[in-house]
């Protein structure tokens, strides 16, 4: 590959499912990678350090922070997270094109950097879908699923910020949507 890949802004409420349609997108295109995002918060029940993130401690994250070591960086839910430069950078230079899962905070942050970056918000269907979602999932009380309740209608109150919005009503759906703006994304860019 030759070609510097694009980097691609991927964002959305938490339990809004961009995990599972990013879990699709890496399987149907082998040009597509995601950066892995450093995080200061307690690993869920079966993620792995290094694949779904980098957990590290706080002082160690802020070091990195004070380094400049980030694209971007922001604290959510009191947890710290951010995407390392390095990695991304990397990947861009092989040619891959790079997809930011990030939350809404730090995908302003990268808007501002970058302008012209392919920004994708991920919406659910329904505020009571999400928190459908958000309960199903088992891995959090009441008092922090009511805490990203209220902290996604103030997300999705910027979702007009973003240059694609995506509603996931069925994965399927979405990701083919994703795919089809990245397509033509990439169209214009050759």
């Amino acid at each position: 590959m030759s070609k510097k890949g694009n980097l691609v802004l991927y964002t959305g409420c938490s339990g809004v499912g961009k995990g599972t349609i990013m879990k699709q997108l890496l399987k149907r295109d082998p040009f597509i990678r995601l950066s892995v995002s450093n995080t200061t918060r307690e690993p869920r029940e079966g993620e792995v350090d290094g694949v779904h993130y980098n957990f590290i401690s706080r002082e160690d994250f802020i070091a990195l922070a004070d380094a400049d070591g980030y694209i971007e960086h922001a604290e959510y839910c009191d947890n710290l997270y951010g995407t390392p430069k390095k990695q991304v950078e990397e990947m861009l230079a092989d040619g891959f094109d790079v997809f930011l899962e990030i939350e809404v905070q730090g995908g302003l942050q990268v808007m501002e950097q970058f302008p012209d970056v392919l920004s994708i918000f991920i919406l659910p269907p329904s505020m009571e879908e999400l928190e459908k979602r958000l309960r199903g999932r088992g891995t959090e009380g009441e008092e922090v699923i009511q805490k990203r309740l209220r902290e996604a209608e103030k997300e999705l109150a910027v979702s007009p910020q973003y240059r694609y919005r995506v509603v996931n009503d069925t994965v399927e759906r979405a990701a083919n949507e994703v795919l089809a703006i990245l397509e033509q994304h990439r169209s214009s860019c050759r």
